[in-house]
């Protein structure tokens, strides 16, 4: 008895999920964009109800659509944020009064929301830059476009900070470089370490992540002139948000 021949060609389910990709990646399908349904599906390639949800949770754990309760799935294809390491960070940025978001958003309307200031004990982090003792820390979310695209924690040296505004909610044109350079302390070297991995769940829900993304967590230190450090930031994106770009000379 002959053998039957082995298919190479993927199960259906991969197919339409295929087909569903490519629509996003070409933008015939746009971000927000409803998909088609189960029962759309089901229709369509006459196929059964599970074959159709696998479909569209290929899709779903790949973080190109989101699901929304008793709504349907969701396009998510988000123009990535182009993140230029040195270039925010310049002197002439936050030295000319721009914020350094102003970089990152290129003309993209973005806010500043669910800020939270607070004075208390370093963290392990927090204490293996500055050696411990109590810290002021800045926390704050990122949008663009509407979009939660990162969470942010600055820390800083208690004594250093205390009764100035980066204490304050609007720390002012320039931001906390700014600041930091008027009380004799400015920045002029920064380290950053890079690290990605799967989100926690309260990261998770603070930037409304869909199942399947990870996130990039950036450490950041900033030192002054004679090799202080005043100000240690960490900072979680939502990793299909981003371009990250470092310049280097040879």
């Amino acid at each position: 008895m002959s053998e039957s021949p082995v298919s190479n060609e993927p199960p259906i389910y991969r197919r339409i999920a295929d087909g569903l990709r490519a629509a996003i990646l070409s933008g015939e399908l746009r971000d927000g964009d409803r998909l088609p349904g189960e029962n759309a599906l089901m229709a369509e390639h006459g196929i059964a109800r599970a074959t159709a949800r696998q479909a569209l949770a290929v899709l779903i754990n790949e973080g190109l659509a989101v699901p929304k309760r008793g709504s349907g799935v969701y396009v998510r294809r988000f123009k990535p944020i182009r993140r230029h390491g040195s270039r925010r960070l310049s002197r002439d940025q936050w030295g000319g009064g721009k914020a350094i978001w102003e970089a990152d958003a290129r003309g993209r309307p973005y806010t500043v929301d669910a800020v939270e200031i607070a004075r208390e004990r370093a963290g392990e982090n927090a204490s293996r830059v500055f050696g411990g003792g109590e810290v002021w820390v800045r926390r704050r979310r990122y949008s663009v476009d509407g979009r939660p695209v990162q969470f942010a924690t600055s820390a800083f040296p208690a004594d250093l900070v205390d009764g100035t505004p980066i204490v304050l909610p609007d720390t002012g044109p320039g931001g906390v470089y700014a600041r930091l350079g008027e009380l004799g302390h400015a920045p002029v070297h920064f380290t950053e370490e890079v690290q990605a991995r799967m989100p926690h769940p309260p990261e998770a829900k603070a930037l409304d992540l869909p199942a399947g993304t990870p996130v990039i967590i950036i450490l950041r230190t900033a030192f002054t002139a004679g090799g202080t450090p005043v100000e240690l930031n960490e900072m979680i994106l939502d990793a299909a948000s981003y371009v990250l770009q470092y310049d280097f000379d040879a």
